[in-house]
């Protein structure tokens, strides 16, 4: 049946309406826009199309005009067709242009109210599924849906370069018990850049980025661009059983921390950056050929600033686009699987950046962010705080945690400042924050939010590990969540890193007063699961670099910073470096310039990247080194008391009792010969590490002579052990001894 336009009837009152689509704040435009029954057998198709000519539709091949309402940009068409079929387009002109498209309010709504109850209480683990911008079928066509979350808007709008960046053309359906707006726009392609523009209740007007988009433009842009979500190679089962292996708590944990702007740059095209795909096939192999064991990222969720590092996101779910495409940055992480290389990335939940495109006061409230500054601002970075009390905050944090597990099939995620959430009076004076409902100063919100992402990634994935930056005495951060812990695997050991650092930047004359510093460790060291990390943290604002913090002569420098790594990869927990720290540079790191790597034309430098990769090779061969971390029975004091000499030794044991590696570092410039130290256990000693060999540039002293570099105990008792050996310990330097037979 042919649609009739009926002129001779009175014109209908829409006033209201029109002044509302005019003004962009139309609140239910599903409610007017689209075929709507006006009469029993009469129904009206409204179409709101600003600036356009002439409006006309299709319909069984016929052409039929719609009438424009009282000189406005609203279009009228009366029919007594109960259905327009999606075959049924419309004929837009603008001028001299011509546009076929589909009337976006035509579709019904495609949300899964369950699905978003689950988001408001606060548990969807995929929400990133059902808001942002899909590429779905719907009714049969192919499109894009839009959703997002902003309860509190008068009006919610799809602008974009489809639609000439006009709030006016897509206004969005608001399904009122959830606050989330949705609509689904035919015959979109990827790459299209978009934003929501949002009427908040006081009709000022804001765009803002999608907090859910997949993909972002780089500063000065500040638009979400559409991206579909590609479908990486399936992890095979042997790729799975490799994961778990390097992941669990016995095993050899050795990671290489990278800014990715900053390993390498290519200085002859104008200092650019490397490519995530030039990066999966320089930096991947070499994280490898060093016999690391995971890589780590600063973090790449999309962030406006450089100077931040990563750690100001603004598009939490959009790998940034400095490095490449979406595509390109699942190949790198291919690369990764493809090579056994475990993969985490730097996550940031604690606060994002007040970019006027980005999260701040979204919906024109303070809706992500607690509203009450003493509890909804940072002092420390000027950013804003999660109001970790409001339940879609928390699908949202949970459902970014898993998408960077589940759709890239990541090891893991390190947590940046997880203190700065635990506490509400983090870097606050009195009077500057305020208490939980118990009067104390935990955040329950963040708590909660904690254990629930972790308890969840885990209960997804065992075979993950979850890494807090935690830097204060937090009861319990690796226990487990029905333990009353936080849930986390692995907690960074900043202690240790603090106190050894402390002591190996003093003068060899001053350590023997504080020869603590490098004991003081093992007395809590199996109160967490621990990483020692020595990070980007140690290295800028003026720090230095780990190599000039070493006193003493340029080759004192260097033998301090080798016999300080084979210190630290000889203690209990897993290791962490941040890149660079392997060529030893004299300065420190800047974030807008590559790693020196010329220094490795210097046999000193050369003699540091030896070291760490000899260390690692060691390491991870070592099952004395790593199996028991977490337990006292992996670790037993030589002698933890000879603060004169600046000497420590000390036993690590595997699960098997053949595994048994004797650790000696000596920290003074003196040279002992014929030093007596007790043994745990009789036999044959083989010395597998010297950090004063030659080549590492090392001054050359033997712990044993022979080419063999055996040493067989003696029935002679030192340090409380029957059994003792006499060596030779060079100066500045780490020994490792072997136990190879009884």
């Amino acid at each position: 049946m042919n649609s009739v336009v009926s002129a001779s009837k009175p014109i209908r009152d829409y006033s209201i309406q029109l002044h509302a689509l005019q003004n962009g704040c139309f609140s239910d435009p599903f409610s007017f826009l689209g075929l709507h029954l006006v009469s029993d057998q009469e129904y009206e198709l409204r179409v709101y199309l600003p600036g356009a000519t002439s409006v006309s539709i299709l319909i069984e091949g016929q052409e039929h005009v719609l009438k424009r309402y009282l000189n406005s940009d609203l279009y009228l068409l009366a029919t007594t067709r109960a259905i327009l079929s999606h075959q049924d387009k419309l004929c837009i002109s603008y001028g001299k242009s011509k546009q076929v498209k589909h009337d976006v309010y035509r579709f019904g709504c495609q949300l899964d109210e369950q699905i978003l109850y689950l988001f408001n209480e606060g548990t969807l683990e995929h929400a990133y599924q059902h808001l942002g911008a899909h590429f779905v079928t719907h009714e049969g066509i192919k499109g894009v849906r839009f959703a997002v979350w902003a309860p509190n808007a008068q009006s919610v709008s799809v602008i974009g370069d489809f639609n000439c960046w006009q709030r006016c053309e897509h206004f969005m359906r608001l399904h009122p018990a959830s606050g989330v707006w949705e609509i689904f726009i035919p015959e979109l392609k990827a790459d299209q850049c978009y934003k929501y523009s949002i009427v908040d209740n006081y009709g000022n007007v804001q765009d803002k980025a999608d907090p859910f988009a997949f993909k972002m433009q780089q500063a000065p842009g500040t638009a979400s661009i559409l991206q579909p979500l590609v479908k990486r190679k399936t992890i095979t089962q042997k790729q799975q059983a490799a994961r778990a292996k390097r992941n669990h708590i016995s095993a050899p944990v050795s990671i290489y921390e990278v800014h990715l702007g900053s390993w390498k740059r290519r200085s002859h095209e104008h200092n650019r950056y490397l490519t995530y795909r030039e990066l999966a096939d320089d930096l991947v192999p070499y994280v490898c050929d060093m016999g690391f064991t995971h890589l780590q990222l600063m973090p790449i969720s999309e962030y406006p600033f450089d100077g931040s590092w990563g750690y100001q996101p603004v598009g939490l779910f959009a790998p940034t686009s400095r490095f490449g495409s979406f595509e390109d940055f699942v190949y790198f992480v291919e690369r990764c699987h493809d090579l056994n290389l475990g993969l985490l990335i730097d996550w940031v939940p604690g606060h994002f950046p007040s970019d006027p495109h980005g999260l701040h006061k979204f919906d024109g409230t303070h809706l992500f962010e607690h509203a009450d500054a003493r509890q909804g601002f940072h002092p420390d970075w000027n950013t804003y705080i999660y109001n970790y009390d409001r339940p879609e905050v928390k699908s949202f944090l949970l459902a970014n945690a898993m998408y960077w597990l589940d759709e890239f099939k990541l090891d893991g995620l390190r947590v940046d400042a997880v203190a700065s959430m635990l506490y509400l009076d983090y870097s606050r004076k009195d009077g500057e924050w305020v208490a939980n409902k118990y009067g104390g100063r935990e955040n329950l919100g963040a708590i909660d939010c904690l254990q629930q992402v972790n308890k969840r990634c885990y209960g997804n994935d065992p075979s993950i590990m979850m890494v807090a930056e935690e830097s204060t005495a937090w009861p319990g951060v690796t226990n487990s969540v029905d333990n009353n812990g936080l849930g986390f695997g692995f907690k960074w050991n900043m202690g240790w890193m603090n106190d050894s650092l402390g002591y190996m930047s003093r003068d060899p004359i001053y350590r023997q007063h504080h020869h603590h510093e490098m004991t003081f460790s093992m007395a809590y060291a199996y109160s967490e699961n621990y990483i020692l990390p020595l990070s980007h943290d140690e290295v800028v604002h003026g720090k230095g670099s780990l190599l000039s913090k070493m006193p003493g002569d340029d080759w004192q420098q260097f033998a301090n910073l080798r016999a300080y790594f084979a210190f630290m990869y000889a203690h209990p927990g897993k290791k962490l470096l941040f890149m660079g720290s392997e060529l030893a540079p004299r300065s420190e790191w800047d974030h807008n310039q590559s790693l020196d790597w010329g220094l490795l034309a210097h046999e000193s430098h050369a003699g540091i990247q030896k070291t760490v990769k000899k260390l690692n090779e060691i390491y991870t061969t070592t099952p004395a080194l790593y199996e028991c971390d977490n337990t006292p029975a992996g670790f037993q004091w030589i002698d933890c008391n000879n603060a004169e000499q600046s000497l420590f030794s000390f036993a690590r044991f595997g699960k098997k009792s053949s595994e048994l590696l004797v650790v000696i570092c000596h920290l003074t410039p003196q040279v002992f010969h014929q030093y007596r130290i007790g043994v745990p256990r009789a036999g044959v000693y083989e010395v597998v590490l010297n950090t004063d060999d030659k080549a590492l540039f090392g001054s050359g002293v033997e712990v044993v002579g022979g080419k063999q570099k055996l040493v067989q105990t003696v029935n002679k008792p030192a340090h409380g052990f029957t059994q003792s050996i006499e060596i030779s310990i060079p100066a500045l330097a780490t020994v490792y001894l072997r136990w190879i037979t009884g």
